[in-house]
């Protein structure tokens, strides 16, 4: 693969970065790809981070991590808190690890934050952590909620909150804390450093109506599947509500519903309506106008259409 034969030392490391919004078809897709290409995928998905979480994060089958290799999934137990800087060192531990065995990187997801943190080299703002402002925070949600404090940060910071999960009680008490100690907004604080990676970013994309068809049947066939006994499995090992990786889309809603706050079909019409949002908060990190990324409308031949851009991409940097 000519990503073996780039030349050593006069040009950034390549990275290739296969993105999209959710239920888009970029596993399926990019499995196919990395075949082709001799390429390993790096997840840049959250929720795929945490074992035993699998059936609701479309966590890729085993089968399929057979075929390609597959690198940051199930590394992590649900109660393990994985910062942005973590995973932008354990990504780029992952990229140095394929790019020594002549293999092609392929970052791959739907989480933002993550892909513009390897893709930009984002510095996190350097506001030490505040145990005592945490603990009031935490308590502050504790008597408005999540939600509520995903609110409060609207309105200081709409930017800021715009990119994160309404129930993500952590992220959202990270950015108010840098926020009261510097007295600015967590968004102005986010620096870029010089880009590490010559990267190629392919977008995927499909038309919104057909998205949230998609994203509908792949909810229902999570239910089939048995995604509520996954959730009742987490439950019962331990692992609270009130964690990071349980706010995530599905478990949070499925974890009330077993709980007796809400109905089924009150619980699942919420997973649909969150995950359209997040759909459009999707569109926020990856603007159809961005000039770093090459949109490919999904087709019969994407995979072709995106190989053949790779390949063509891979022929400029031989040496």
């Amino acid at each position: 693969m000519c990503i073996a034969n780039t030349r050593q030392g006069k040009s950034p490391p390549p990275l290739v970065v296969i993105l999209g919004p959710t239920a888009v078809g970029k596993t399926e897709i990019a499995i196919h790809i990395a075949a082709r290409v001799q390429g390993e995928i790096i997840s840049a998905d959250s929720r795929l981070l945490y074992r035993g979480m699998d059936i609701g994060t479309a966590k890729p089958s085993v089968v399929d991590r057979m075929r390609v290799r597959h690198h940051l999934i199930d590394v992590a137990e649900p109660n393990e808190i994985w910062s942005l800087v973590k995973y932008q060192k354990a990504a780029r531990y992952a990229a140095a690890e394929v790019l020594s065995s002549g293999a092609v990187p392929l970052l791959v997801g739907g989480t933002g934050q993550y892909i513009r943190a390897v893709v930009e080299d984002w510095l996190p703002p350097s506001v030490m952590p505040d145990k005592r402002m945490r603990q009031v925070l935490e308590n502050w949600a504790d008597e408005i909620s999540a939600l509520g404090l995903h609110q409060r940060l609207s309105v200081l910071d709409l930017t800021a909150a715009e990119k994160i999960e309404p129930n993500n009680l952590r992220r959202s008490i990270r950015a108010l804390e840098v926020i009261f100690s510097t007295g600015r907004r967590f968004s102005e604080l986010r620096k870029r450093g010089t880009p590490v990676y010559d990267c190629l970013q392919l977008g995927i994309r499909r038309p919104r109506t057909e998205l949230y068809e998609r994203i509908d049947t792949r909810i229902d066939a999570m239910l089939a599947n048995g995604f509520i006994d996954e959730v009742q499995e987490l439950l019962d090992q331990g692992y609270t509500a009130n964690l990071s990786s349980m706010s995530a889309i599905g478990y949070y809603e499925l974890y009330a519903f077993l709980a007796g706050r809400v109905t089924l079909e009150e619980a699942v019409m919420l997973v649909k309506r969150r995950t359209r949002q997040y759909v459009r908060r999707q569109a926020n990190w990856f603007k159809a106008n961005d000039p770093g990324i090459q949109w490919f409308d999904y087709s019969d031949t994407i995979v072709d259409d995106l190989v053949s851009e790779i390949l063509d991409w891979c022929k400029t940097r031989i040496g």
